[in-house]
């Protein structure tokens, strides 16, 4: 296939052959430095038109696989094949591929309008008014075509980035950490800019962060990256309520872990033994058959019964809080069960009870369809954030 294509400064290479469209296959990418695996044996499969993201903390190789995929970084082994075609060893400028950074790299001393158009003129085009002004109307901006970018927000700069990058027709964008230098206002604003323009024009984006709100509002499949493997993918839904190790359950928000054992089956449930408790948990969450497991629960769906007060579900006995936090939405409690450990349980509060106290005593309930069930040769402190 043939494909006019632009290197990072926008200039032409006509006649290169290249991928179409299609869907993006890292089929055991590998990279190593010495020794060190940064990306280990990766494989991978991007829809055509997905908003895909790679999550992970810093040093996991979400950024050394975005590179190798833009021909930034030579595999060590492995393929990056692209609507079928290998391009694992194509220049960058010969792949249908552009990236943003988180440096937006506009070129101050032009206007907007010649920022969005400068890889077309490098690649000989005259008609350029038209393109320009469908993409600056794309990211909302056709108002400050005549301006600097001196004279933008952080966000409106973002957005000319995405309209260079976009206005060349890539069939990848790929955006590395493109949201961090934004304030987590404009931040948020620019996640729901992103989704909408990725909509907008249908371009595969791959989208590295290690925020785990952005990549969940965005994204319509994450993986989750931890040293240079993937530990699961999925929805954003999938990946929350159905964690299958305890880095994931660690790192997309917080979970309560209890050691437990697996006392037996009771029809499409698992009976396991909390600390004591017996409580049914559905199969399809549960990710061992015997022995030693993680019994998960996140703190939004733990409930504290007060003393008296019905409710439903599994219970895991009385705890005593220990502290309690208003943040306006919610109240988030810390409660000591019986055997030590201090569990978390947040409450929106919608004004449906009261606030309680800490030293007040709470049975501490949860529905076993909310829960979910590890390996125990997990580390339970894997993906949490020490800081």
């Amino acid at each position: 296939m043939t494909l006019d294509t632009t290197d990072a400064d926008g200039a032409a290479d006509p006649g290169t052959d290249v991928a179409g469209a299609g869907d993006l296959e890292l089929r055991s990418l590998t990279k190593r430095f010495g020794d060190y695996a940064a990306v280990n044996s990766l494989d991978l499969t991007v829809p055509a038109g997905a908003f895909f993201a790679l999550l992970g903390p810093s040093g996991c190789g979400k950024t050394t696989t975005l590179r190798m995929v833009a021909g930034l970084e030579v595999p060590s082994d492995g393929e990056v094949l692209l609507g079928g075609v290998d391009i694992t060893w194509a220049k960058p400028y010969k792949r249908p591929v552009n990236t943003v950074f988180q440096s937006y790299a506009l070129f101050p001393h032009l206007t907007i309008h010649e920022n969005v158009a400068f890889g077309l003129r490098r690649q000989g085009r005259s008609d350029v008014n038209g393109p320009v002004g469908d993409m600056l109307s794309l990211v909302e901006l056709e108002d400050f075509a005549g301006r600097k970018p001196a004279q933008l927000s952080g966000g409106q700069q973002q957005r000319v980035a995405l309209a260079r990058a976009l206005i060349n027709e890539p069939k990848v964008l790929l955006l590395d950490e493109p949201l961090g230098a934004l304030d987590l206002k404009l931040r948020r604003q620019m996640q729901l800019e992103l989704k909408r323009i990725q909509l907008g024009v249908g371009v595969t984006f791959v989208h590295v962060t290690h925020d785990q709100e952005e990549a969940m509002t965005m994204a319509d499949t994450i993986a989750v990256m931890n040293a240079g493997v993937i530990e699961q993918m999925g929805s954003p839904n999938e990946l929350y309520e159905n964690p299958r190790t305890t880095f994931v359950a660690n790192f997309l928000g917080q979970s309560n872990l209890v050691d437990a054992d697996i006392s037996g089956r009771d029809g499409d449930d698992v009976v396991v033994d909390a600390q004591g408790a017996k409580v049914r948990i559905p199969a399809d969450r549960v990710q061992v058959n015997d022995g030693k497991v993680w019994l998960g629960v996140r703190p939004e769906k733990v409930f504290l019964a007060s003393t008296g007060e019905p409710h439903t579900g599994n219970s895991l006995g009385t705890a005593r809080i220990v502290d309690v936090s208003f943040v306006g939405v919610s109240t988030q409690y810390l409660v000591r069960m019986g055997w030590g450990q201090e569990l978390m349980a947040f409450e929106q509060n919608t004004g449906a009870r009261p606030i309680m106290r800490s030293a007040d005593e709470v049975e501490v309930r949860f529905n076993g369809a909310h829960a979910f069930v590890l390996d125990h040769a997990q580390d339970a402190r894997a993906g949490v954030d020490e800081d």
